[in-house]
């Protein structure tokens, strides 16, 4: 995956600083922070609009009945109202110990277990969500079909797919490319206006070539293949016939 990519990682580093990127998939992130700058670099961006966010916001003090409330539902109306009456950091009396939570208390013991079955669904959906893959962009494939020429001249069409993001594509033929000695078979990328850039030599036989480059999508309109003199053309233009072309 292309870390660098600038919606990735703002994409990313926005779920980071909010806290929706949980679990495994925080960890990992943190794991890639020192390595990948654009990472980095979004990440404190988002930090520090939220910060910005965060001090504009007073502190709001609750009511005293907030307290008071929690107090009853944990340790019922008689301890609540002890514990109120007793000076602020006393320890708690004997009655409102922790261990006595739903002993001859059933609605104690009903919130209780209510809470435990809470955090469990809780946790029971968090890794489903962790663990679910991020589904990567789908590949865009071009067919490469014969010119009327290359028919009679190479007698075969090609397949490419290039990686979502424009830096990985690889070329197979559609039968094993068969050319003379003198002769080679050359990529190359087609733009809308200009000359074609050239992605390289293609191999011979069935096996596939890879192009590792950014921006192979980049202003880029079609995808062809000439046959050119061995070693490929000197100009850095297509100088032999078009054998195989197809629009993206």
């Amino acid at each position: 995956m292309d870390y660098g990519h600038p919606e990735r990682a703002e994409r990313l580093a926005a779920d980071y600083a909010v806290g929706t990127l949980r679990g495994g998939a925080r960890r990992r992130f943190e794991r890639l922070l020192p390595a990948h700058p654009a990472l980095a670099a979004a990440t404190a961006a988002w930090s520090a609009r939220l910060q910005l966010l965060a001090g504009q916001v007073a502190p709001v003090e609750p009511p005293p009945s907030v307290w008071a409330t929690i107090q009853t539902r944990l340790f019922g109306a008689a301890d609540a109202k002890a514990a109120s009456a007793a000076p602020a950091g006393a320890p708690l009396s004997s009655t409102s110990d922790l261990s006595s939570i739903g002993q001859g208390r059933p609605g104690q013991l009903r919130f209780w277990r209510g809470l435990s079955a809470m955090a469990l669904a809780a946790s029971v959906a968090l890794a489903v969500v962790v663990i679910r893959p991020v589904p990567e962009a789908a590949p865009v494939v071009i067919v490469l079909r014969s010119t009327p020429e290359g028919v009679e001249l190479v007698k075969t069409g090609f397949v490419a797919s290039v990686s979502a993001d424009g830096r990985a594509l690889v070329l197979k033929p559609l039968a094993p490319v068969v050319v003379d000695a003198a002769h080679a078979l050359e990529l190359w990328a087609v733009p809308k206006a200009g000359a074609p850039r050239s992605l390289g030599l293609i191999a011979s036989g069935d096996v596939p070539t890879t192009v590792t480059r950014a921006n192979l999508l980049d202003d880029t309109q079609a995808f062809a293949v000439s046959l050119e003199p061995s070693g490929g053309s000197r100009t850095g233009k297509p100088t032999g016939p078009i054998v195989s072309a197809g629009g993206i």
